[in-house]
């Protein structure tokens, strides 16, 4: 049985652990409120945005670079929003694991071909991939330091520019989709080339909203070749937005995990130390009983 000191020792270590991880929860419930209040002000303009360019797009006979399909797709472009940090329970881990499954499955013929070109965000999502070799063209630790709009932007204009140039034939963003605090949605979405039907979809579900006639000033392939760009930049920030919030979402719930772990060892080692304790008083007390009945056989 370990002695008394040591379990002091450790006993001391873990309630140390348990207020480190209290104040982490409670850290990243605040940075959590901020991160939502951000993802719920932008989810509506976003949508917003997509549902006027599908509605455009699905419309007008012009055509734009953005809407190509390319006649055979040979390379292909994954932006992955990790995280900086960790301590996060499987946050990161799971994103990953699904990106590589459709890696191995979905596009294992690309894979094979040295077809498939990453672009990460967030240290964690950079180290992953390129400790395990994969074609990682552009990367961005720390962007969750400070995270800002023009500088995602930045990264979606230039995929959108490689894939205007045929360097990549289809783009894809993996990212984790705030759910609640307990849970997030693991997506790999294609935004690249885009699909008119699917984006024409209207979020309000109001179809006779859909069915009026809209006129464009100066007119609709003006406003289209201005839209479309911006829609594509607001579906990375949205992304981004997205996995900031489940992020502190994940983060929050492993930490009051923690603390609840650390609790409960804590009540394990304090009756160990009573149990010990009590140990070491009735050896004392069988030691002082045999000596004084040996004194008094003398």
């Amino acid at each position: 049985m370990a002695n008394l000191r040591d379990i002091r020792n450790r006993i001391s270590s873990v309630n140390n652990t348990q207020q480190i991880t209290k104040a982490m929860k409670m850290v990243a419930a605040a940075k959590l409120r901020k991160a939502q209040d951000r993802m719920n002000q932008t989810r509506p303009y976003a949508s917003k945005i997509e549902e006027v360019a599908g509605r455009l797009a699905g419309s007008s006979s012009v055509s734009n670079p953005l809407l190509r399909t390319p006649e055979e797709t040979k390379n292909l472009l994954f932006i992955i929003v990790g995280s900086d940090r960790g301590l996060c329970g499987g946050f990161n881990n799971n994103l990953f694991k699904e990106v590589e499954n459709q890696f191995n499955n979905t596009f294992e013929s690309y894979l094979d071909n040295d077809a498939i070109s990453v672009v990460t965000i967030g240290k964690k999502a950079t180290a992953h991939f390129k400790k395990r070799k994969y074609n990682v063209i552009d990367s961005f630790p720390g962007f969750f330091d400070n995270i800002d709009y023009d500088a995602t932007s930045e990264i979606m204009e230039k995929a959108t520019a490689q894939f205007t140039a045929g360097e990549f034939d289809e783009v894809y963003i993996a990212f984790n989709e705030f759910k609640s605090v307990i849970a997030q949605n693991r997506r790999v979405q294609k935004v690249l080339p885009l699909d008119p039907e699917k984006i024409a979809k209207s979020k309000s579900g109001d179809a006779s909203e859909q069915a009026i006639d809209y006129l464009y000033e100066p007119n609709s392939e003006a406003i289209l070749d201005r839209l479309l760009p911006l829609h594509l930049n607001m579906q990375l920030w949205r992304a981004v937005l997205e996995s900031n919030a489940s992020e502190q979402g994940a983060r929050m719930t492993a930490m009051d995990s923690a603390t609840e772990n650390a609790k409960e060892l804590e009540r394990d080692l304090r009756l160990e130390y009573n149990q010990a304790r009590q140990s070491a008083i009735t050896t004392e007390i069988s030691e002082i009983v045999s000596g004084a009945q040996a004194l008094s056989e003398n």
